[in-house]
């Protein structure tokens, strides 16, 4: 009998892949508010989470009546488990899901409302909170321990970037000092073409104990469908190796025999359990899966790929194993990827794009500063996981002077910045370099038409794919039309201020557990066609009697507060949504002589200038390439017809907006 030999950790994840969430952010915030209203029943006063099944089942209930998780779990208390075992590892919650000092002033920020900056980063609030707790974040990878976070800012330290394969499958390997400084040299030789990600992970693998008497057995000994699944250490039952013995068999018939079953090695291959194993095995061995093509061809359908070139039976074995552990590991690493990169994101210190991993540009001078020191506590623990401490706590090292760090900003963009002021309008500046180029890449005319349409079909699938799936559909579709409305005002003004929304460190939004706060507050300054003046966009998804009921009172209400705080602006509002309701179209319309009065009653102002808007509409500016002016122009006239509302949206802004299209 084989005896077995055991599977090893070798990498890192932060998190749990059972917790991969949509909306991160807001889920965190949300789940923390829950926590606390939880244990403050009466009924679980004084009880303990640990081992207390029933507890945690009552846990998963409570999410499901409080709308958190939908559906029924075939086992509550796991899943309750799972959805809470994230924020214990970074710290949020402790092993018996109180919640921790940490976490509390994570909770104070959410439930204020209030993620302005206050920090050395001139990260929101929230972020500066993640950033710290994952400087503290703690991974046991088979006895050893290592922080995820801390090791990835000393790797990008010293290569400036990671590529998205890089981040995957070579980062997470970094367990130990000895490995993490050999696999950065690997990387450094992958960029310069002698090596590739796919050889260094296969060597680090090979470099532990129980691969290499793995591999000695497998060459030694007869290949039965017990060794193979003895070999195979899979992480959780060597019976799911059963299906490698004899995708075995065929491949040795192939390569040794050089037997024609081709069409037998891919139903082999179809039989392997993880679905991104088998993936990998068909792209690396078949040039085609189609079953006529195999007839036709017989062997020649199959790539020229190293283990069917082997030599000997030992040198075949070799090959097997290799590829074997390979896909394996590629499949085990990918999982981690998303995971991994969710919660680095919330940090707002990393951006993930153009297929590269790197530092926000004050992070990075930052980061650059005081790399020297993160290997000496990179691969230890803390005693300060749950608390909210600052960063002088977590190592002296990582408290710097302000004015060294804005000089090393300075110096990193050529730029001479003295102070907190100067460093924030750089820091502005490079963030509009990127937005711009991100509407470029990815937010086109024909992309935001496409979103346009997908928000009135309610895609959401299709709407999260093409932005992002860390905010909610309404704060995308106010993200959207923020971006539309810059792309018609020709880019000019201050749209990231404007949006009023959270966004990313990629600069794409997120939602919070509060809610979005406020809609679009534009403010233009005076031209030759329009005067000084601020525009407040107001937007929904709501259609039917639910837009009247939730929107007429809202958006009257908060133009009307406006004007009120704001005497000597001109100030007006466009509401824009999928749907137009004809008795939201009469009510703006009444609002042109309406009385709107303060709490007080004392002060008033007489008449708002309300213009809706239907995102069908919305699209044809964006097709005929309209601009704000010729916009604002058509609006002030619209705004002072005096049809009756059913025939006055359809004659003023409709036809109107058509007439724009004899000049494509």
């Amino acid at each position: 009998m084989a005896k077995n030999i055991g599977f090893k950790s070798y990498c890192w994840a932060v998190g749990t892949t059972s917790y991969r969430t949509d909306d991160f952010n807001m889920n965190i915030e949300w789940q923390l508010a829950l926590l606390k209203e939880f244990w403050g029943l009466p009924k679980n006063k004084g009880k303990s989470w640990k081992g207390n099944n029933d507890l945690q089942a009552d846990y998963y209930a409570f999410l499901q009546e409080k709308g958190f998780v939908s559906g029924a779990a075939n086992r509550p208390d796991k899943d309750a488990r799972e959805k809470t075992s994230g924020l214990r590892d970074i710290g949020l919650l402790d092993d018996d899901r109180n919640i921790t000092e940490a976490g509390e002033a994570l909770l104070k920020i959410s439930q204020s409302k209030d993620f302005s900056s206050d920090n050395l980063l001139e990260i929101p609030k929230d972020s500066y909170l993640y950033f710290k707790q994952l400087l503290k974040t703690t991974n046991d990878v088979d006895g050893k321990n290592v922080r995820p976070f801390v090791v990835f800012l000393y790797v990008i330290a010293k290569l400036e970037y990671l590529t998205y394969e890089e981040f995957t499958y070579l980062l997470p390997l970094c367990v130990d000092r000895e490995t993490t400084e050999k696999i950065i040299q690997s990387m450094i030789m992958s960029r310069n073409g002698e090596l590739n990600y796919e050889d260094i992970l296969l060597s680090v693998l090979m470099e532990m104990d129980n691969y290499k008497s793995a591999l000695q057995r497998f060459q030694e000994e007869i290949v039965t469908e017990e060794l193979i699944c003895s070999v195979g250490m899979n992480r959780k039952s060597a019976k799911y190796d059963k299906p490698y013995y004899p995708l075995y068999c065929l491949l040795k018939k192939i390569a040794v025999d050089q037997e024609n079953v081709a069409a037998e090695f891919y139903d082999a291959v179809e039989k392997l359990t993880n679905k991104k194993v088998r993936r990998a095995w068909h792209k690396y061995f078949f040039r085609s899966t189609a079953r006529n093509v195999m007839k036709r061809e017989g062997l020649s359908v199959l790539n020229d790929v190293p283990i069917l070139k082997a030599k000997d039976e030992n040198e075949f074995k070799k090959e097997f194993f290799r590829i074997m552990h390979l896909f394996k590991a590629k499949a085990t690493l990918s999982d981690y990827f998303d995971l991994n990169r969710r919660y680095f994101k919330i940090t707002d210190t990393v951006i993930f794009e153009e297929h590269k991993v790197r530092l926000d540009v004050l992070s990075k001078s930052y980061v650059e500063m005081v790399s020297d020191c993160f290997p000496l506590f990179a691969f230890m623990q803390t005693d300060v996981l749950q608390k909210n401490v600052s960063l002088e706590k977590i190592h002296p090292a990582l408290e710097i002077d302000a004015g060294q760090l804005y000089q090393r900003l300075g110096a990193a963009l050529g730029k001479d910045i003295a102070d907190k002021e100067s460093a924030k309008k750089v820091i502005r500046d490079e963030r509009y370099v990127r937005f711009n180029k991100l509407i470029d890449e990815r937010f086109d005319r024909d992309a935001l038409i496409s979103l346009l349409q997908h928000f009135e079909e309610r895609n959401d699938d299709a709407i999260r794919a093409m932005v992002t799936d860390n905010a909610d559909i309404p704060t995308i579709f106010e993200y959207v039309l923020g971006i539309i409305w810059y792309i018609i005002s020709e880019r000019k003004g201050d749209v990231l201020a404007f949006m009023n929304l959270s966004l990313e460190a990629d600069l794409l939004p997120k939602t919070h557990a509060g809610g979005g706060e406020a809609d679009i507050v534009w403010k233009y300054e005076k031209s030759n066609r329009y005067p000084d003046h601020t525009l407040l966009l107001e937007a929904t998804l709501a259609d039917g009697s639910n837009q009247r009921r939730m929107e007429m009172e809202p958006v009257s209400r908060h133009l009307g507060e406006y004007c009120l705080n704001h005497p000597l602006e001109e100030a007006y509002c466009v509401f824009i949504t999928p749907y137009l309701h004809i008795n939201v179209i009469s009510d703006f319309r009444t609002r042109k002589n309406a009385v709107y009065y303060n709490t007080t009653g004392e002060d008033y102002i007489t008449g708002m200038k309300i213009l809706p808007l239907q995102t069908s509409e919305l699209k044809n500016l964006l097709r005929f390439d309209v601009k704000y002016p010729q916009l604002y122009q058509m609006l002030d006239k619209a705004y002072y017809s005096d049809e009756a509302p059913k025939e006055w949206y359809e004659n003023n802004i409709v036809k109107e907006i058509r007439t724009y299209g004899r000049f494509e």
